[in-house]
């Protein structure tokens, strides 16, 4: 498949001024002369063209003209695949990119398999397996920090670290399979010192990387938070403060919000998912009901709770009931309202800090800002922690490598013989090696892939 030339709409479906179809493979220029007639002096068919140039004309389906476009030459090796690549901006309009990509199915091209472009060049040398996947982050970016994390692994930062700590490890195997082609020469007491020193080296390299599980995770996927409370408490016009928008629809009518909401929210450079949920009480209404099931279906599912009561309203048991429901998660509890006259007492030591808000006017939103931020990531968020935020593929691939070279240096301090330690070595190589794809499967490297979108 690796021979075919593929070719895809790289831009999303839709209406829009343009559309880009891109085509890849030894036969793209021959595929685009059957389609492209130049037009101009200055324009030429692609395989009489010089490499990175444009060429306007009429893009032509048995002897028709589809559309006008404007087609941009891409020789091998100076492309994103490393394959000859023709790209051709059209009219945004449903059909004409929906025929431009027809005529050159037609012509002998393949549809592309979701993420084949970004395969091909990992499979062609120009960037690793965490790079590639560093192209989807990219894609899927919600704030300027996560973009930021992401051009940074595209850009090696995270595959030079890795491929030092592989290279050492490779280095050690070597030393370790001399020894055993040759059984009469041991291993000396002050070589094994230093292979131990090497090994402990390079544990000590994958703790500091599985440490960044958890904010890369924060700054690929974002936090899931769920904004719950008694009917009526503001929680709407919170979400539209934060939000920064009127997403959900604010009522003085207790039981407005029947479902729940999601919109994505920039706190602080970190993508925040807010949830606004149905309130939190006994009711016979059926719809109503159905909304607070799927209330305590979403409270399971977040890592962070803001907790909303009415400044306006006295404490009731029910608060007390709702505090104890979710008290293991991580929460934020919010005063809300207090433009009105305050009647919420809240007993002593039934709950932590209380942030005072109004989401009428935006009272107290940038202090809650802060808290959610704070309650999420500790500390500052670094430019130099961004290069190196593994993902969770990283983090079973580091914690397989971990284990194993932990392993490695109890044998060797053991006295285990070589034949075995050099298979836990192995391991941990292997399993580094994963990382920037020097070990991947086929089938690791499908189950990568599958997640991009056509046209990537």
């Amino acid at each position: 498949m690796i021979e075919d030339t593929i070719a895809a709409i790289s831009t999303p479906l839709g209406e829009g001024g343009l559309a880009v179809v891109r085509l890849s493979g030894a036969r793209a220029f021959e595929i685009a002369d059957r389609c492209f007639v130049p037009e101009g002096k200055s324009s030429s068919k692609p395989s009489m063209s010089l490499s990175h140039t444009v060429h306007y004309g009429k893009f032509a389906r048995n002897g028709k003209t589809v559309d006008e476009v404007m087609v941009a030459v891409f020789q091998a090796p100076r492309t994103f695949t490393r394959e000859h690549t023709v790209e051709i901006s059209c009219h945004g309009g449903l059909l004409p990119v929906k025929l431009v990509l027809e005529t050159l199915l037609e012509n002998g091209a393949r549809l592309a398999e979701p993420g084949e472009f970004t395969k091909r060049a990992f499979l062609n040398g120009r960037i690793d397996l965490s790079q590639a996947e560093a192209v989807a982050d990219v894609i899927r970016s919600r704030t300027e920090l996560a973009l930021e994390a992401a051009n940074e692994q595209l850009a090696g930062k995270l595959s030079h670290r890795v491929n030092v700590v592989r290279d050492q490890l490779m280095s050690i195997l070597a030393h370790v399979e001399a020894h055993i082609d040759f059984p009469d020469e041991d291993i000396e007491p002050d070589q094994l010192e230093v292979l131990i020193q090497r090994l402990e080296n390079a544990l000590q390299f994958m703790d500091e990387l599985l440490r960044t599980a958890n904010e890369g995770r924060i700054l690929r996927r974002g936090i899931r938070a769920a904004i719950v409370g008694r009917p009526n408490v503001g929680k709407s016009s919170l979400l539209n403060q934060l939000l920064g928008q009127d997403r959900a629809i604010v009522s003085p009518i207790a039981g407005t919000t029947r479902d729940t909401i999601e919109e994505t929210a920039n706190i602080r450079g970190l993508p925040i998912v807010f949830i606004d949920t149905a309130g939190l009480r006994e009711s016979r209404d059926a719809i109503e009901i159905e909304g607070i099931r799927r209330t305590r279906e979403a409270l399971a599912q977040v890592e962070l709770v803001l907790h909303v009561f009415d400044a306006s309203e006295s404490w009731t048991p029910q608060d007390d009931a709702y505090l104890a429901e979710y008290q293991g998660k991580k929460r934020i509890l919010i005063r809300n309202k207090i433009d009105l006259p305050i009647r919420l007492q809240v007993p002593d030591g039934a709950v932590e800090e209380l942030f005072d808000v109004c989401s009428l006017s935006g009272d107290g939103i940038e202090t809650l800002k802060d808290a959610i931020k704070n309650t999420i990531w500790r500390g500052e968020i670094r430019a130099e922690m961004l290069p190196v935020m593994i993902n969770s593929r990283h983090q079973v691939a580091l914690h397989r490598a971990r284990g194993a070279t932990d392993q490695t240096i109890k044998a060797l301090n053991d006295g285990v013989t070589l034949d075995l330690v050099a298979v836990d070595l192995r391991i941990a190589t292997n399993s580094i090696g994963e990382i920037v794809g020097k070990t991947a499967t086929e089938d690791l490297l499908d189950s990568i892939f599958s997640q991009f979108c056509i046209g990537k």
